[in-house]
């Protein structure tokens, strides 16, 4: 069926919420855990298939694809009950920009990494996209499994840092970190393939592999992926076996020891 219209805000800019404004009728479809605040007109259901067409078990294979990307078993759906316009919000994980994306204007398909996605119109499908190549499949990591997006309305999708889109002419490529990788457009074709040299594969500190993107068609990607982030996180976590950052002198080690960092 077709997608719903719905009018939006994006509000914030490193920290950003989408705010979706629903005529009387209308739906909009969440990853669970995703909404940030509701209208007291709006009605919150949760789902293993927000369309409902597929019996039990379409719903039971819907959901299943729906969790090799990582989502949730379930999606949850806000629709408006109420005689007037109603408003929900949803907020990105942590932090980075809303993408939004009208479907129409991409041939009504897009893919993108898997966790990416935020919330769309009611009537449009969240599925999955498997890599043609077997090897693509065995050293792209977070690329073996992407998430796809088709119908007519539109769709939100969530990145770390700064997003740069790319618009690549027919036979340009670009290689790309696997993890920096956000979206593109089904015109794209995708690989991944070795970086090449064994000093600069294991002392490059750029991973073994990288995304080759040849064009036609626009890729969108992040300058911050949540596993970069988790791991500078974590690497300066002492209490996760890292070492504390940012603190050279005698003060930071005796900080450590007033707060009870080193205890």
């Amino acid at each position: 069926m077709p997608a719903d219209v719905i009018d939006y805000e994006l509000i914030g800019d490193d920290m950003q919420m989408v705010v979706i404004t629903l005529d009387p009728g209308e739906a909009v479809l969440a990853e669970a855990g995703a909404m940030c605040y509701m209208s007291s007109g709006i009605e919150m259901d949760t789902r293993m298939d927000p369309h409902g067409s597929g019996g039990l078990f379409g719903s039971l294979f819907k959901a299943g694809k729906r969790m090799l990307t990582g989502e949730s078993f379930f999606i949850t759906v806000f629709t408006n009950i109420a005689s007037q316009r109603e408003e929900v919000a949803f907020a990105a994980p942590y932090p980075g920009k809303i993408i939004p994306f009208d479907l129409t204007e991409f041939g009504g398909k897009m893919l993108c990494q898997k966790d990416a996605y935020l919330c769309s119109a009611r009537g449009v499908d969240v599925g999955i996209e498997f890599t043609k190549r077997l090897g693509t499949g065995f050293f792209g990591g977070e690329g073996f499994i992407l998430q796809r997006l088709t119908g007519d309305g539109l769709c939100f999708i969530h990145a770390g840092g700064t997003i740069v889109p790319i618009d690549l002419e027919a036979g340009q490529t670009l290689r790309v970190d696997t993890g920096c990788l956000v979206a593109f457009t089904p015109s794209v074709q995708y690989d991944i393939k070795f970086v090449g040299g064994i000093k600069t594969a294991f002392f490059g500190g750029e991973g073994l592999f990288f995304a080759h993107m040849t064009g036609p068609g626009r890729v969108w990607l992040q300058s911050l992926p949540f596993s970069r982030l988790a791991d500078r996180v974590i690497a300066s976590a002492p209490r996760a076996g890292g070492k504390r950052r940012g603190e050279g002198s005698i003060l930071g080690g005796l900080g450590g020891l007033l707060d009870g960092d080193n205890g």
